[in-house]
């Protein structure tokens, strides 16, 4: 069973635990991007909490050295990416993903609050 305030991705098939992360980092991830979202256009418009999680966890892995998948789309409409998911991260992995956002939402011009600047 999972400690209170951690967030716990089980396997669909078997239940078995995947991976845990704190409520807390969860939180900050989110509220670092919803600065984001608020203060910087991509590509001329402004994109939304989660748009920009998927932007910065492709370019975080790209850093990682790890690459992203792209398919053919199953409607047969254009290609898709498919993604690592936060959730099936590390806590470590969380916060080098953190720093990375913070980093880049800096060198962008994003104004970033203190309370979640806080890792």
């Amino acid at each position: 069973m999972a400690e209170r305030g951690v967030l716990v991705d089980r396997c669909p098939r078997c239940g078995t635990t995947i991976r845990q992360r704190t409520v807390e980092k969860n939180a900050h991830l989110h509220a670092l991007l919803g600065e984001i979202s608020k203060q910087k256009q991509w590509a001329g418009k402004w994109l939304d909490t989660e748009s920009w999680k998927r932007l910065m966890v492709a370019a975080f892995e790209r850093e990682k050295g790890h690459g992203l998948e792209v398919y053919p789309a199953i409607d047969g409409h254009g290609i898709d990416v498919v993604y690592r998911r936060t959730s099936r991260m590390s806590q470590e992995e969380i916060r080098e993903l953190i720093y990375f956002a913070e980093a880049w939402a800096l060198s962008n011009g994003v104004t970033l609050s203190e309370p979640e600047r806080a890792a």
